[in-house]
């Protein structure tokens, strides 16, 4: 029986690819490459298309015995969401639609969700746990929330059992070196540093140093991408043991500032990089930070990069041997 990665050419996506083949797990993969890169799937059977295209995702699932789901498929552009808030519906909420109901139909009925801890919008406690309440402040977030409430109703109807993941910035390069991250046009802050170190961008902006931070700025959570793939992998092997539906933070618990993650890169890279000040964006809030508890207790979830220093190392190394991303010539 095979697992289906929906967006599985895509950064986390990927590594989650990864991870299963690692276990000796039969893949299938779906990815309209509109984000993702051919190069980045290493294991598995690839089909190109999309969700939303009823003839192509039969065809997916008539060829090959699904037993298993993960989510990743989504566009994901915060500041995107909220001036094109159709598209993220379209994309998102109805190509989820799409899925869940072709796994009805072929009796598949367990899906693991690639989430956001956008969903809980500013946050009421710090850290973040599951039992806050979800107040989305951007498009991306609300539509993520949406899917997951529709997996709630499809539980109750059909018995499909779900596991979501809400974690914010993966971060990193696998272990191996052959994959790492690649967007275009690029939003995260680590891989925009170190293109700052590579010299393909002359600075890095800081959005505000007046925050009720030691360092007075933004303080985020950063996970290894492969630490993430582990909890979806751990979170099928649950599904599959018969547990009930949930929903799991991912975090490191601590968080690290803007100013640390540019101190940090510095220090790996070796480099000079230029950090600029500039005006606070709206509604950026000052601590973002996800608990994990549930996860480590529940999942058994214990990341293996616990550093900042080796989460930027893992991703430099990579961007030094792939200065270009997946691209060739």
């Amino acid at each position: 029986m095979a697992v289906l990665v929906t967006g599985g050419a895509g950064y986390i996506g990927s590594h989650a690819v990864a991870a299963l083949a690692e276990r000796g797990e039969e893949i299938v993969v779906v990815d309209n490459l509109q984000q993702g890169h051919r190069d980045a799937v290493t294991g598995g059977k690839l089909y190109v298309g999309d969700l939303r295209d009823a003839d192509f995702l039969e065809t997916v699932f008539k060829e090959n015995k699904i037993d298993s789901v993960i989510h990743f498929a989504a566009n994901s552009l915060v500041g995107e969401s909220m001036t094109l808030p159709g598209k993220y519906y379209h994309n998102n909420v109805y190509g989820t639609l799409c899925l869940l109901e072709k796994m009805i139909e072929h009796n598949v009925l367990r899906i693991v969700f690639s989430s956001t801890a956008a969903t809980y919008g500013e946050p009421e406690n710090v850290p973040i746990d599951e039992f806050d309440r979800t107040l989305p402040t951007n498009a991306y977030g609300e539509t993520k929330l949406a899917m997951e409430k529709m997996m709630k109703w499809f539980d109750v109807a059909h018995g499909l059992k779900y596991v979501s993941l809400r974690y914010f910035n993966a971060a990193g390069a696998h272990p191996d070196g052959k994959i790492g991250e690649d967007h275009s046009p690029e939003t995260h802050l680590v891989p925009i540093v170190l293109q700052a170190a590579l010299g393909k961008r002359p600075h890095i902006s800081v959005f505000g140093e007046d925050y009720e931070t030691p360092d007075g700025s933004c303080i985020r959570d950063y996970i290894h991408v492969s630490d993430l793939a582990e909890a979806h992998v751990l979170a099928v092997h649950r599904l599959r043991s018969g547990a009930d539906s949930a929903i799991y933070n991912l975090g490191n618990g601590q968080g690290f500032s803007v100013k640390e993650v540019i101190d940090i890169a510095r220090n790996v890279t070796g480099r000079e990089i230029k950090a600029v000040i500039e005006p606070r964006r709206a509604g950026d809030p000052a601590v973002l930070v996800a608990s994990s508890d549930r996860a480590r207790k529940e999942l058994g979830w214990e990341p293996k990069f616990a550093s900042l220093e080796d989460i930027i190392r893992s991703a430099w190394g990579w961007h030094l041997a792939n200065p270009e991303g997946y691209a060739k010539g």
